[in-house]
């Protein structure tokens, strides 16, 4: 290259002399006009072929020619003219002596060709829609930076020779340079914003609010300002939902899943290979057959975890590894700063050195600070982008297993623990994502600066790396009782049992109100609320210790190898360049120490969080081959069980034929397996040997109704399009129109969740319509009939069922336990013990004379037409007895608001909505108050002491590297070792004291706030959960509790420790050169704009991202619980759009979210980098006057600025964002409240109600303000030891009258008397818990069985025992195997309903109070049973008054006295006898149930 260079006269390529060893350097004019022009055009021509290729194979449309492209295309063969024109002007002018002009010749031509080349990729990037190319960006910036240098020397040039454009041959260049740089500015940033549309429609065009980040230009992406317009709207007015991106088509639930599936189908098909291979291997004659059968079970957990690993991992790890790149060339520019802080100190102490390379030195590393923060930011958003995927793709998975997970597996996980799944441990995984390259790069990190270390300190290194070791051991320790006690804390122990029993107390908040039980269980989740905070105080202090040694490992480490430095030899000595040097290495350091044990934690957590969820995944689902389903035949049977045998069956094998069209009737006993015989006909029941068959299309109606949180329509309609006529005639069918009249918005009106408004009548019958309206084939109806009132029932079979109804042509399977109907039936099969005795028609049957004859002979007669007419429609003790007066119930919105808002007349459900703004001052007001103004101002004077010693020792170590070195060494080193250890420990143990009474504030604090909620959600009515979803609930018990607990604490300690750091940085700068303030001060006010926008838009995307959380959780919740209905009705793929959306909605929140971060990040750290400039230029400019002890403390404190701005107002926002929780917890407090538990200074005697009488003065109740009575003037008085009946139509008000005596609703007028005392001046609890009802609904909760009886413990075993047998219980829990103790599942699932219902009637016999309300006590019961459970009622309560809400009309007609309800008024009461003579209301009932 030189001797090319000599040919046209140049100097040599490369000149030391001229361009380092000089007081004006410059670069050869051979390096300017060959390397310079050269490396530019060898990028493009070298990566060109392989853009093409790139561009041609992704196509996203052509875009239109705009004025902007066509002005550069001109400017760029412009450019390009500039270089012919000097070619050839050098070819004519020098054509004898060309040879000794290569240089010049070629050089243009080069550029040139290379900007066509250029041109032409532009055009490409056009057709092919390309609208940022980063690829053309770096090409210009390259070509920029490689043009400075010749331009500022035709600068030098121009200003030294006036004629420089005359007389000087390379005059061409100059023009072209400049238009170089017009280019520059025009081509590479964001070019596309001026083009027209796509003429091929994009994707993204279709979205209403397609993501900036698509279309943003290379610049803008690498510094988030395609996120400014956000920020800006988020400052300017608070953000909505509607403001915030759509999500790109790579992040959305359907791409992400519809991928992933197909892989872990694939890999779970490898686990169950291996687990047959493993199973075929033990049985060959092995005897130990347990010890198998567990191994099989942990090795199937580990490798489930590993195989989801995997699959995650091919399907994301190809972009991780993108992140993982940029944090390599992150760490090079982090370790490059110290060298050259090291070469800015030389050239301090070399008062020879030229004042250039003081400058040269501070840019470069203003640079590569710069350089640092976009790679890491990079790094950054690519782990949160890939952790958010991994979180859609673990939720989508959970949801479809949960949809396909059979019964035995489905039992060994309860909701709340479904519910952790894809909230604790999703979360797990995304941080794993962002630490998990901490694990290999942090022991590199480390080795590197060890090995730095050493070139600076020699052997002295090895007391650093000494010091690392004896204090890993000590952190190993504290991680791994730490990560114990997180295990403790969250997996399946305190955290996830409190979730739980929140979950049941939730959806068992009705019996908890009537039986006066919110204490008890109160003081449970208390109990585990104890445990958890005992666990977390532990992990605090541990945590804490691991603060100290992670945050002290820079003194340490710094006391340690500086000792050893200088007591090794007294020539050692410690100059600025040795100390400053190690510091910043040190500084480095601190980061990976810091980071391996929190990312091998976080690794272990995320290995069981893994393990947990491949265990889930790979758990069981429903076999395929469980049952077949042909096509509908012409003719034939529809339904065949051809010698099934079951794993619930008997041991002999059963054979069912279901002819098309025809009615069966299942009966049998409680638990003979009357609904476990339909679950085998769905699939849902482990068939272990025959064939089951169903032809065509089934519908299915649960014994216990599922509702979704929706409207009545909805609920009916179930995704399928709304026929009209279809659709009126089946409500009419179902008898739902009498109900839609009353309803405030119709079939429009929001059902509650899990149906919490509506009676079980019509909970039923909403669930019958939606079988009906669906018109399939097959119907297996599981007791419809058994919660509605008489001539309702003899209505909808009439209607429905029977062979006149609508669905008299189609093949129905009807579980009863009634017999009215059963002649009707074509075929009855009798079950027992699992087992099919006897099946056949009625008149068959009874002609056989066995067990099926002999039952019906004995309740013929007091049943007849009755008996499958159960349980009025309307009667819900808990809630009230008609939809509307619930739905009213439910609202609290004035009078007004009513009037105006019409539409909203049906609305039940309150959305969890975001506040917004910033968070008020209350909060933290409230926060901090909990903890209390004694323990907060000394915590602050504590940090100021421990950043005061940390000031101390570091000023302390820059006087030391100025100390004069005399004769080779420095004197009192021994002195100045202990004083800088001293100051060291004593910041230490500031630093302990700190951390330790932030966690423990933070605990004081999160106790009172648990409590606080607690109470305040248990002290709620009613209808504040019937309108509240349980998921939202749950939320606040779990993410936001959790938030407090853990986040706002560490969020503090954070903040605080970085602001009192970023006030020592501030003091040592303006100490060194107080000029710094003038530079300082604006960036403060620059840093303070900043963040205000990020804090307001930051918080207001933390509120919708939690608010968009809990209908995740709600729809999970609802579909756990209707996965039979849903399966069975064949809407899977439905219900998974469903969550889809509603993850995706989540998301949308959550990407901006931690975009804000980086875009937060970024900007303050360009901010602190300016700092870094400042000192450093601030140092060179002063260099005469300032040590370079001072300097380097300076430099290397400001170097620290970066990290300290972003963080304060990362854990600012952090706070900020956390206190968010502190606000949504506290919304509660705020909702209105039942009256008083209890009075203190009652004077109730403790006997009291003795008699049982009970008196209603024109008692009124009205379920909201506003609304119509629904009782009305209610005189009435029932004596002591009284019988009374309630019955009356849908909507009469018969449940009113039970909720007005618990005083679920209070009295709108009126009152009522027990005993001479008014019910509203005493406490609700003292009131509850003396009278008793046995609800509709049998709610139990997951405990032992004598917990469900007795929470409080209050009576003796003997008692419970008794209850039992009277109950008709003594024999089934005599032979469980833990009897009393028999553990009861979530919501009582592994006992029948009536096995519940009868509990439930135990509950009331063990309390035996004066006063007892019946609410449909039999409604899932067999006949026989129902008439022990009236003989029982008849002579254990024969003492009290019994208000019976009548179900069956002649379990009332033996009673003293019957009351007729009728629209809120008392029509008929008088005896039955007389009722019926005077042929009246109650006459009319009788004669329609066939009693009259």
């Amino acid at each position: 290259m030189d001797a090319f260079c000599r040919l046209s006269g140049l100097d040599p390529l490369w000149d030391w002399n001229r361009t380092w060893y000089t007081a004006n350097p410059d670069l050869t004019q051979c390096f300017q006009n060959t390397v310079l022009v050269w490396v530019p055009c060898i990028y493009l021509w070298l990566l060109a072929p392989f853009y093409c290729l790139h561009l041609y194979c992704h196509d996203r449309g052509r875009i239109l020619m705009s004025s902007l492209c066509t002005t550069k295309m001109v400017l760029g063969f412009l450019l390009a003219s500039f270089g012919f024109v000097e070619f050839f002007y050098i070819l004519l002018e020098r054509s004898q002596e060309i040879e000794q002009h290569m240089v010049f010749l070629l050089s243009p031509i080069i550029r040139s060709m290379t900007v066509i080349l250029a041109l032409c990729i532009i055009q490409l990037e056009r057709i092919r829609g390309c609208r940022s190319s980063i690829f053309l960006f770096l090409f210009w910036v390259l070509a920029v930076i490689c043009s400075l240098v010749p331009l500022r020397a035709k600068i030098q040039l121009a200003m030294d020779e006036v004629m420089f454009f005359f007389q000087h041959s390379h005059t061409y260049k100059l023009p072209s340079n400049g238009l170089g740089n017009v280019l520059y500015i025009l081509k590479p940033i964001r070019w596309w914003r001026f083009t027209a549309k796509p003429q091929v429609t994009l994707k993204t065009n279709l979205l209403q609010n397609p993501c900036p980040v698509k279309d943003a230009s290379f610049l803008s992406k690498i510094l988030f300002w395609w996120f400014t317009g956000l920020v800006v709207k988020g400052y300017r007015t608070p953000l909505e939902a509607e403001d915030l991106w759509t999500l790109r088509e790579e992040d959305t639930s359907q791409k992400i899943i519809s991928e992933l599936q197909e892989e872990w189908t694939a890999e779970c098909a490898r686990i169950q290979k291996q687990e047959k291979a493993l199973a075929s291997g033990v049985a060959l004659g092995s005897r130990l057959q347990d010890q198998a059968q567990l191994l099989r079970k942990l090795q199937k957990e580990q490798s489930s975890g590993f195989f989801l690993l995997r699959t995650l991992a091919r399907n994301f790890g190809p972009y991780f590894l993108t992140g993982t790149l940029c944090i390599i060339f992150h760490d090079a520019f982090m370790f490059a700063i110290p060298q050259v802080l090291s070469l800015l100190l030389s050239f301090m102490r070399d008062e020879d050195a030229p004042l250039w390379k003081g400058y040269f030195y501070a840019t470069l590393m203003f640079l590569l600070s710069c350089l640092q923060s976009l790679f890491n930011h990079q790094y950054m958003y690519t782990c949160f982008t890939v952790g958010m995927r991994v979180k859609t793709a673990v939720m989508g998975l959970v949801y479809r297993k949960s949809l396909v997970i059979n019964s035995a597996a489905r039992r060994t996980c309860t909701v709340g623990e479904i519910v952790n799944l894809v909230s604790a441990d999703t979360q797990k995984l995304m941080d794993f994502v962002v630490y998990f390259n901490a694990v290999w790069l942090a022991p590199i990190e480390i080795a590197l600066c060890l090995f730095f270390l050493w070139q600076h300190l020699g052997p002295s290194a090895l007391a650093g790396i000494a010091t690392v070791i004896l204090i890993f051991p000590l952190n190993g320790f504290i991680a791994k009782k730490r990560s114990k006690l997180q295990v403790m804390l969250i997996q399946m122990k305190f955290m996830d049992g409190r979730i739980k029993l929140m979950n049941e107390i939730l959806n068992g908040i009705k019996i908890l109100k009537f039986y006066a039980w919110e204490k008890a269980f109160l003081e449970q989740v208390l109990g585990y609320r104890e445990k958890e905070l005992k666990a977390l105080k532990k992990s605090q202090i541990l945590y804490s210790i691991s603060i100290v040694t992670f945050s002290h490992y820079f003194f340490q480490i710094a006391f340690a190898m500086f000792g050893v430095y200088v007591m090794l030899d007294d020539r050692n000595v410690l100059d600025a360049q040795k100390v400053f040097v190690s510091m910043a290495l040190i500084n480095i350091l601190k980061t990976p120490l810091s980071q391996l044990p929190f990312a091998i934690s976080t690794t272990m957590q995320a290995l069981v969080s893994l393990r947990r969820l491949g265990k889930y995944l790979c758990s069981e689902e429903l076999k395929v081959d469980n049952i077949s389903k042909p096509p509908l035949s012409s003719d034939g049977d529809d339904v065949i069980i051809d010698n099934g045998t079951f794993s619930w069956s008997a041991e002999g094998p059963m054979s069912v034929c279901v002819p098309r069209g025809s009615l069966v009737a299942v009966v049998g006993h409680v638990g003979s397996g009357k609904s476990s015989l339909l679950s085998a006909m769905l699939g849902e029941t482990e068939k272990r040997s025959g064939q089951v068959t169903v032809k065509g299309s089934v519908a299915y109606v649960p014994q216990q109704a599922w509702i979704q949180n929706a409207t009545v329509q909805d609920n009916i309609v179930f995704g399928r399009e709304k026929l009209k006529t279809w659709y009126h005639r089946v409500l009419e069918a179902c008898a739902l129109l009498p109900d839609l009249d009353i309803l405030p918005a119709g079939d429009a009106t929001e059902i509650g969740e899990k149906g919490l408004n509506l009676s079980g009548g019509q909970k039923q019958r909403v669930s019958l319509a939606r079988a009906v309206y669906r018109k399939a084939d097959v119907y297996l109806l599981d007791d419809p009939l058994s919660a509605v009132d008489a001539h309702v029932g003899q209505h909808i079979f009439d209607k429905v069922i029977g062979p006149k109804g609508v669905l008299g042509d189609k093949t129905r399977i009807l579980v009863t336990h009634g017999m009215s109907f059963l002649p009707q039936a074509d075929l009855i099969l009798v079950l027992v013990d699992g087992e099919i005795t006897e099946s056949g028609s009625y008149q068959e049957l009874l002609g056989r004379h066995g067990a099926f004859a002999e039952f019906i002979h004995t309740f013929a007669n007091t049943e007849r037409k009755e008996s499958s007419m159960q349980r009025g429609t309307n009667t819900i003790t808990q809630v009230g007895d008609t939809t509307n007066t619930n739905l009213q119930n439910m609202e609290p919105v004035s009078e007004t608001d009513q009037e105006q808002v019409p539409e909203d007349l049906g609305k039940l459900t309150e959305v969890d909505k975001a506040r917004t703004g910033r968070v008020r001052l209350e909060m933290y007001k409230k926060y901090f108050k909990t903890i209390g103004l004694a323990i907060i101002i000394p915590i602050v004077f504590l940090y100021a002491f421990q950043q005061g010693a940390s000031l101390a020792y570091n000023y302390w170590l820059s006087m030391w590297a100025d100390d004069p070195i005399v004769n080779g060494t420095q004197i009192d080193t021994d002195l100045k070792l202990t004083v800088f250890g001293a100051l060291g420990f004593v910041q230490g143990v500031a630093i302990f004291g700190t951390t330790v009474a932030i966690s423990i504030c933070g605990i004081i604090a999160s106790r009172h706030l648990h409590m606080d909620l607690l109470i305040n959600v248990l002290r709620s009515p009613m209808s504040f959960f019937e309108r509240t979803p349980s998921g939202n609930l749950l939320n606040r018990f779990a993410k936001e509790i959790d938030a407090i607990d853990c986040m706002v604490p560490d969020g503090l300690k954070m903040m605080l420790s970085y602001v009192f750091k970023l006030m020592e940085v501030c003091i040592i700068v303006l100490m060194a050169t107080p000029f710094a303030a003038v530079i300082i001060l604006p960036l403060a006010f620059l840093y303070a704009f900043v963040q205000s926008f990020y804090v307001a838009t930051s918080c207001q995307l933390r509120r919708l991202e939690a608010v968009s959380r809990s209908p995740i959780y709600t729809h999970f919740n609802e579909t756990v619980q209707g996965a039979s209905v849903i399966r069975a009705f064949g809407d899977q793929s439905r219900f998974i759009l469903q969550a889809n959306k509603r993850v995706d909605f989540n998301q949308t929140s959550y990407f901006p979210r931690f975009v804000a971060t980086r875009w937060l990040a970024v900007n303050l750290e360009f901010v602190g980098n300016g700092v870094v400039l400042a000192a450093a230029i601030l140092s060179v400019m002063g260099r005469s006057t300032l040590s370079p002890g001072i300097v380097g403390l300076a430099v290397s404190h400001s170097l620290q600025v970066t990290g300290i701005l972003s963080w304060i107002v990362r854990s600012w926002t952090d706070v900020e964002n956390n206190i968010v929780s502190v606000e949504r917890v506290n919304e509660y407090a705020e909702t209105v409240k039942e009256a008083s538990w209890t009075i203190d200074g009652s004077s109730l005697p403790s006997a009291w109600p003795h008699k049982g009488a009970i008196e209603f003065q024109d008692y009124g109740l009205q379920y909201r303000k506003g609304l119509e009575l629904a009782l009305k003037g209610i005189s009435l008085q029932i004596h002591e030891r009284e019988k009374v009946g309630i019955v009356g139509r849908t909507g009469a008000g018969k449940s009113s009258l039970a909720l007005g005596i618990f005083r679920i609703l209070e009295a709108a007028k009126g009152n009522i008397f027990i005993d001479g005392i008014n019910i509203a001046d005493i406490g609700l609890h003292d009131l509850r818990s003396r009278i008793t009802i046995i609800p509709q609904d049998p709610v139990l909760f997951s405990g032992s069985l004598r917990m469900n009886l007795d929470p409080f413990d209050t009576y003796t075993d003997e008692e419970v025992w008794s209850s039992l047998e009277l109950a008709h219980l003594k024999n089934f829990v005599s032979n469980l195997p833990d009897k009393l103790n028999h553990e009861c599942s979530e919501g009582g699932e592994n006992l029948s309903l009536g096995q519940r219902q009868l509990v439930c009637l135990a509950r009331a016999l063990l309390r035996k109070t004066k006063i007892l309300v019946l609410d449909e006590a039999t409604a899932a019961v067999d006949l026989e049973t129902d008439t022990l459970i009236q003989s029982t009622i008849r002579t254990q309560f024969e003492d009290c008054t019994v208000l019976t809400i009548a179900h069956r009309l002649n379990t009332i007609m033996d009673y003293t006295r019957v009351i007729v309800m009728d629209k809120g008024h008392i029509s008929e009461t008088d005896s039955p006898s007389n009722l019926l003579s005077q042929r009246g209301q109650f006459y009319r009932m009788c004669r329609e149930a066939g009693l009259a």
